[in-house]
């Protein structure tokens, strides 16, 4: 298996190029072409994964999709598939080596290989007060794991503590911890200064982030809609 990213920055995409004993799973709706000898399979649980409907459900509630798309040839000669992201933005390959797990903030989760175990991690209350999901996409085991941002993805190395705005974390390494805290000197300060709630990180290990909020996007996008009428 090979994975070329196609493009870079505000359009991006990745081929999968698979061997006939190769497969790759996607989120549901990512693949806009494929050879012609590939077959596709939708299910709510991919293999070695935990969960069924409720797994979806949780899925779902974390901003991703309900169903997964697992690719494999169906002739025994190699075939690629296209896969992209829906909003415009930066789509990146984490090489997941076995020793230690990545979570996927919510709709971050591209695609993965088999052998890369998919778990829904629940945020409690965190998540609730955060204004995002509720729920982390948690990636464990050995294979390419593909994450998708609205913008530029940044990889930074925390050692010590980091502070990133909520709705701009793609995905980070589970020995990173993290709390919510206000950006101002009271809750309400945060508020009314437009940046609310932020996330604390601390530890050490890789953090992705993205330079786009597509939840203040779609804020911003639904103030210059008509209204509707009827």
């Amino acid at each position: 298996m090979h994975i070329d990213i196609q493009t870079r920055g505000a359009f991006g995409s990745a081929l999968v190029k698979l061997e006939p004993s190769d497969s790759f799973v996607s989120e549901s709706g990512a693949m806009f072409r494929a050879s012609s000898n590939i077959d596709i399979d939708v299910t709510t649980r991919p293999r070695g994964s935990t969960g069924g409907l409720l797994a979806g459900v949780k899925r779902l509630l974390g901003g991703e999709n309900f169903f997964f798309s697992t690719y494999r040839s169906r002739d025994g000669m190699p075939g690629e598939v296209g896969l992209a992201p829906t909003l415009g933005g930066e789509v990146r390959v984490v090489e997941l080596d076995g020793s230690k797990s990545w979570v996927c903030a919510g709709g971050s989760y591209m695609g993965s290989h088999p052998n890369v175990n998919l778990d829904i991690q629940f945020q409690g209350l965190r998540g609730l007060f955060s204004g995002e999901s509720m729920f982390f996409m948690q990636a464990s085991g050995s294979g390419p794991l593909l994450v998708n941002a609205y913008g530029e993805i940044t990889e930074v190395e925390v050692d010590g503590e980091l502070v990133v705005d909520t709705g701009h974390v793609v995905a980070f390494e589970e020995t990173l911890s993290y709390s919510l805290t206000k950006t101002g000197g009271s809750w309400l300060t945060s508020f009314l200064s437009g940046e609310g709630v932020v996330f604390r990180f601390s530890g050490h290990g890789k953090l992705l982030v993205q330079s786009h909020n597509p939840a203040e996007f779609g804020k911003h996008l639904g103030r210059l809609l008509p209204p509707r009428k009827g």
